[in-house]
C-alpha cells in the first residue's frame, strides 16, 4: 500500500503516458533491453525500461492507468507485455487489464496490484453505427453528434477507444468505476498553408470535443445511477489551451468535468486554469519545441473524480521533475522522470 501519505489512504489511482512504450518490446512481447536508440530522443531502450520501471516503484500506485501501453494485435499483446516488464522488474502492479483493441499502436492499459484491488473490463452502452442518434453508446463504436458548430451531425469515434474498468477495493469493499483516456490530438505536426492549417485545426477540436460528449454523458449515467467514476488519462487538452477553443466555447476537459454541482468531476489541477489565468501553470507534460529551441510545459493529463470521491481524496500529486519538491530533491527520481516519458504520472489518494 502506498506509504508516503501521513493520513496512510487506502487507495491510490494514477494515470501514466509512457512515450512508445510499445518500441520497448519485440516480437511475442519480448523485452528490448538493450542499448538501441528508444523512441525517446537520445535514450537506450534499456535506459527507458529502467526509467519506467523506477518511476512506477516511486508512484507505488494500486492501480495505474498507462497510456500508450504496448500495442495489441499480430503477435503483440499490450497485457503479456506489461505483465512481462512487471515479472521482470519485479512490480507489485502485477496484472494488467485492456479492453477494446486500438486503431493505433497505443493501448490503453491498467496495470493493478492484484492483492489491493479487483478488476473486469465493464463496456457501457449498446453498439451504434452513427446513423440515428444515441446517448452514450458503446465506446467501440459510432456517436452521432452535432456540436453546433458545423451546423449539421457529425459522426464521432475513437481511434483508441477509452477504457472502462470496474475496480472492487478489496479491503473495504468499495467499488468504482474508471474510464481511461486517450483523447484525440489536435497537434499539427507539419506547415500547411493558413487555410488549411485552420481547417484542420478545427476539425481535430470537433473531433475531440465530440469524444468528450460522448464520455459526459457515460459519466452522467454513472453518477446518475449512484455509481463512483473517475475519469482519467491524457486529453491532449486544457482550458484557454488554444485560439479554437472560443469557437466551440469550452475546452474539452470542461465538457467532460460539467457544471458545478451535483455531477460535477472534480480535478482542483484542471480547476487552476478555470479562474482568470495567473502568473503560472501546473504541467504533466514537457516537449522540446525545434521552432523555439525550448522546452514546453503544458497540462494535459488528469484524474477527475465524482463528488463523493471529491471528499474522500486526501492527497493528489503531479510526479514533475522540477515542480514537484519531492521529485526534484531526489536526483535518482528526477532523472528517472525524465528519461522514461515526456508525460509525468499524476495521481490521486483516495480515504475508502
Amino acid at each position: 500500500m502506498p506509504s508516503d501519505s501521513p493520513s496512510q489512504p487506502s487507495l491510490r489511482i494514477a494515470t501514466y503516458n509512457v512515450e512508445w512504450f510499445t518500441n520497448l518490446f519485440g516480437p511475442n512481447d519480448t523485452l528490448l533491453a538493450d542499448n538501441n536508440w528508444s523512441s525517446r530522443y537520445k535514450v537506450k531502450r534499456r535506459d527507458q525500461l529502467n526509467a519506467i520501471a523506477e518511476v512506477m516503484k516511486a508512484v507505488d500506485a494500486d492501480a495505474i492507468m498507462i497510456i500508450e501501453a504496448p500495442n495489441t494485435g499480430g503477435d503483440r499483446n499490450s497485457v503479456r507485455a506489461l505483465q512481462s516488464f512487471a515479472v521482470e522488474y519485479g512490480l507489485r502492479q502485477s496484472r494488467a487489464l485492456s479492453g477494446f483493441e486500438s486503431h493505433t499502436r497505443q493501448e490503453i492499459t491498467l496495470m493493478y496490484d492484484p492483492d489491493v484491488v479487483e478488476v473486469r473490463h465493464d463496456p457501457r452502452g449498446s453498439r451504434s453505427k452513427g446513423q440515428a442518434s444515441q446517448r452514450a453508446p458503446r465506446f467501440d463504436s459510432k456517436f452521432l453528434y452535432d456540436l453546433g458548430v458545423e451546423g449539421h451531425d457529425t459522426v464521432h469515434s475513437f481511434s483508441k477507444p477509452p477504457l472502462e474498468v470496474a475496480l472492487t477495493h478489496k479491503a473495504s469493499g468499495k467499488s468504482l468505476h474508471l474510464i481511461g483516456v486517450h483523447n484525440k490530438s489536435k497537434a499539427l505536426h507539419e506547415r500547411l498553408d493558413e487555410d488549411v492549417m485552420v481547417k484542420l485545426a478545427i476539425g481535430n477540436r470537433n473531433k475531440q470535443l465530440g469524444q468528450c460528449v460522448w464520455i459526459r454523458q457515460r459519466v452522467e449515467d454513472h453518477i446518475t445511477a449512484g455509481e463512483s467514476v473517475i475519469v482519467l488519462g491524457d486529453f491532449n487538452d486544457g482550458p484557454k489551451m488554444d485560439a479554437y477553443e472560443a469557437l466551440f466555447e469550452k475546452s474539452s476537459i470542461e465538457i467532460v468535468m460539467g457544471a458545478r454541482g451535483e455531477a460535477y468531476m472534480d480535478d482542483p489541477y484542471a480547476s487552476v486554469f478555470l479562474d482568470p489565468m495567473s502568473g503560472w501553470a501546473l504541467s504533466s507534460a514537457r516537449f522540446y519545441n525545434a521552432e523555439l529551441k525550448w522546452y514546453v510545459n503544458t497540462l494535459l493529463d488528469y484524474i477527475m473524480v465524482s463528488p463523493d470521491l471529491a471528499v474522500q481524496a486526501v492527497s493528489r500529486r503531479i510526479f514533475h521533475p522540477f515542480d514537484d519538491p519531492k521529485c526534484y530533491a531526489n536526483d535518482p527520481i528526477k532523472s528517472a522522470l525524465l528519461t522514461a516519458s515526456d508525460h509525468f504520472p499524476v495521481c490521486i489518494d483516495l480515504a475508502l
